[in-house]
């Protein structure tokens, strides 16, 4: 089994921590690299150290190594650092996984003109249980969309979360709207709004205490409802998939993928 060396951006958040310490457990994955953001303030303490597993003689830097093999890059940051990632790892041609949510327009057309040159698996969520939902939502939409369905969809997060409603939320609301045929959304209800216009999806961000992820699609019909609920009860879920990803990028040599493809579910 050949090693598979991996740099983690983002790697002194809470999904940056939980990458290192699982990585630990997986006999082909070696992390080489930690880095985060310049004026970070734990910069130069051991990855490893932050993730509570001890020393890995793995620094936090800000920069990535020059000498040494580097196979993929994990980015759990934020926009602006996904976005000097994307810029790094195209000029050093070496392949990224970016799980990182809330990328603007433009960000997003970096990632995709990147893609050109280096091979990218980008997904809002790494979880193989979110990704099969999400195959399941489709065909449920797909099966649902002449049979005056309402959507909405809820999800929950810890306190900590800076966007909403989540990536995982709205990326569920794209496939479903394709699906449908929908146009409209709206973020939540409030006051004398009316009855409830069927060509739209219903969009209900929670944040509480220290959720990991938790997502329900709600098929709304006269006479009967489906739902489908995926929880995640701790990180590590998204940090196998992650390095599963990574994992599928060793034999791509440019292109934009997602975790569909990395699953077989296409």
């Amino acid at each position: 089994m050949a090693q598979i060396n991996v740099v983690i951006n983002g790697a002194a958040g809470r999904m940056g921590q939980r990458l290192v310490a699982v990585a630990a457990g997986e006999r082909d994955l070696q992390i080489v690299a930690a880095l985060e953001r310049v004026e970070h303030p734990q910069l130069g303490l051991d990855a490893g150290y932050l993730a509570g597993i001890g020393e890995l003689g793995i620094p936090l830097t800000d920069s990535l190594p020059d000498d040494g093999k580097i196979d993929a890059v994990i980015d759990f940051s934020l926009p602006a650092g996904a976005e000097r990632m994307i810029g790094i790892c195209r000029e050093r041609k070496l392949p990224l996984v970016v799980a990182t949510t809330g990328l603007s327009e433009e960000q997003v057309e970096k990632l995709r003109a990147a893609s050109e040159e280096i091979p990218i698996v980008w997904a809002p969520s790494m979880s193989t249980a979110v990704n099969l939902a999400m195959n399941l939502a489709r065909k449920a939409a797909g099966t649902l969309a002449q049979r005056d369905a309402d959507v909405e969809i809820l999800e929950r997060h810890h306190r900590f979360k800076v966007d909403s409603p989540s990536g995982t939320a709205l990326k569920f609301g794209e496939i479903i709207a394709q699906e449908m045929g929908i146009t409209h959304f709206t973020h939540g209800r409030e006051g004398m709004v009316g009855a409830r216009p069927h060509n739209e999806i219903g969009y209900h961000a929670i944040r509480t205490g220290d959720n990991p992820g938790e997502h329900t699609i709600v098929f709304g019909m006269m006479g009967e409802t489906l739902e489908i609920t995926v929880r995640c009860s701790s990180r590590d879920c998204y940090a196998k998939g992650a390095f599963a990803a990574a994992r599928f990028l060793q034999s791509k040599t440019t292109g934009l993928y997602d975790m569909f493809d990395v699953l077989g579910l296409k």
